[in-house]
């Protein structure tokens, strides 16, 4: 049985075989799952900052998935970002919330669509398995296992690229526009299920 290092390196390598179009979906797959489990904290254990970033993940998935006139949403999420006090480089001392799982795989999934940054994928995946990592050290998880939990995550992340991959040819042209019918429907196969955060689905 692979060890989650094993299947970390093998998702590496099929996010660098994988389209361009088929990688953005993947990203904002694993960084809606982070938001939606960041939603489902109790209010008083929500990162706010992380929340507000909704609208340009929801953006993203239009983007994502064949409606090229989010890129004007998406730029302007991105250019708010790179204004604020979040965007910094004081390492500890400046503000983190930026740096919370989900705030940060929408960031990163933002900048992979608007500047074509196809290696920040691997980095959305990584992200996803940070925020197992630390769920495990923070909460009382002694009956999990720990390999297994990550290895659970990125077996999730196979799936989910390996659906992806059945609608390659749909998504080639993505970031040019897809029609109505053709985004609707790419909506229903990959939206859906790439948010579930349901274990096993």
């Amino acid at each position: 049985m692979a060890t989650w290092q094993e299947l970390e390196a093998e998702l590496v390598d099929r996010l660098a075989g994988a389209p361009p179009d088929d990688r953005l979906v993947f990203a904002v797959g694993v960084a809606e799952r982070l938001m939606r489990a960041q939603e489902a904290l109790p209010a008083d254990e929500q990162a706010e900052y992380a929340l507000g970033l909704r609208p340009m993940l929801n953006a993203l998935w239009e983007a994502a998935l064949g409606n090229s006139t989010a890129f004007g949403e998406v730029k302007h999420g991105m250019g708010e970002y790179l204004l604020s006090e979040y965007c910094h480089n004081d390492g500890q001392d400046g503000p983190g919330d930026a740096d919370e799982p989900a705030a940060a795989a929408v960031l990163y999934a933002a900048v992979a669509y608007l500047f074509g940054t196809d290696d920040l994928t691997s980095v959305v995946s990584s992200r996803a398995v940070e925020a197992v990592d630390e769920r495990l050290n923070t909460e009382d998880s002694y009956a999990d296992d720990p390999d297994e939990v990550l290895t659970a995550e990125l077996h999730r992340q196979l799936r989910d690229l390996a659906l992806i991959s059945q609608h390659s040819t749909s998504l080639r042209h993505a970031s040019l526009g897809l029609d109505i019918e053709t985004s609707a429907r790419l909506h229903r196969v990959l939206r859906i299920p790439l948010s579930s955060i349901e274990a096993g689905a």
